[in-house]
């Protein structure tokens, strides 16, 4: 059995070894101008992404990738941004950071958003705002297809005549939200529902599912609309704002890494809303790893070699 102090010389002697053959010890990455780190939110969507972004800057260039997963908010990550303490934040959406960080009224023209946040971006916080990815994780009115079928609901106008019948859940933030709430969506659109209930978001999913609701308020990348067969219907009077989904590089890191640049540059408008659902139903309900997800999405687009 080793002794204490043999247990300490053992120590040295691995550590002096490992310092002569040039490795590293098991935790600590390559040098700090060689490491990218992104930051994801505390869902799958982001962590997919953010995954995404890794395997693409590790595949198409020589440095290496930390993942700071798990913060909880726009501003969160944004702040972490701000710091250096995250080189790049795999999702941001446009009309999150136009209410939020920027303190601006919504807008509900998606190429006006993504203007505006990318200019203010830049010229606030010397920031690069890249193109979306091609999705968009809005709000959307949704319902089983069955009814969709019956009742031939295309559109949330195509709500009107029934909606006097039908039980509308909407996940408790929304509700009262100004702007864009349940008082302005009655006044933009002209109609109210039997009755609207608010509940934590993952519950409306189940509720229109049992057949407690009608129509549930959901998000359009979200998973479950596909574990639970739901319809979105359009929203022909542009009512919602714009959350299209984008990474955000500090200028900083761009001009250190410019190969940064390309890379990004190869997933913007590559990946729809209905895609972007699948990879988060592959994710929440059938519970692979997120860079399992990643992975598999890159691979059958061959890592858009050709772009």
């Amino acid at each position: 059995m080793f002794t204490k102090n043999s247990k300490y010389k053992l120590t040295i002697v691995l550590l002096i070894f490992t310092l002569l053959s040039g490795c590293s010890l098991p935790g600590l990455s390559g040098p700090p101008e060689k490491t990218i780190t992104i930051g994801t939110f505390d869902f799958a969507e982001s962590s997919i992404m953010g995954r995404m972004v890794k395997q693409m800057i590790e595949r198409n260039t020589d440095l290496s990738v930390e993942m700071v997963d798990g913060l909880g908010s726009a501003i969160v990550q944004h702040k972490a941004l701000e710091n250096g303490d995250i080189d790049i934040s795999a999702t941001r959406y446009t009309g999150s950071e136009l209410a939020g960080t920027l303190g601006m009224e919504l807008v509900t023209d998606p190429e006006k958003a993504m203007n505006i946040v990318k200019t203010e971006f830049k010229e606030q916080f010397d920031q690069a705002w890249f193109d979306s990815y091609g999705f968009a994780n809005s709000y959307a009115f949704t319902v089983k297809e069955e009814l969709a079928e019956k009742e031939n609901l295309e559109t949330i106008s195509d709500l009107k005549p029934l909606a006097s019948s039908l039980k509308l859940g909407v996940d408790s933030d929304w509700i009262k939200r100004p702007g864009i709430g349940y008082e302005a969506f009655k006044q933009e659109y002209g109609f109210k529902f039997q009755e609207a209930y608010s509940m934590q978001v993952g519950l409306v999913y189940q509720a229109v599912n049992n057949g407690k609701m009608d129509v549930v308020l959901a998000y359009t990348t979200d998973g479950r609309l596909e574990e639970f067969n739901l319809k979105t219907l359009e929203d022909d009077k542009n009512f919602f704002p714009p959350y299209d989904a984008s990474p955000v590089i500090s200028e900083e890191t761009l001009e250190k890494h410019p190969e940064i640049r390309d890379v990004l540059q190869k997933l913007t408008g590559e990946i729809s809303t209905e895609e972007m659902r699948k990879m988060n139903y592959e994710a929440d309900v059938n519970m692979k790893e997120s860079a399992v997800v990643a992975r598999e999405f890159l691979e059958k687009h061959n890592y858009f070699e050709n772009k």
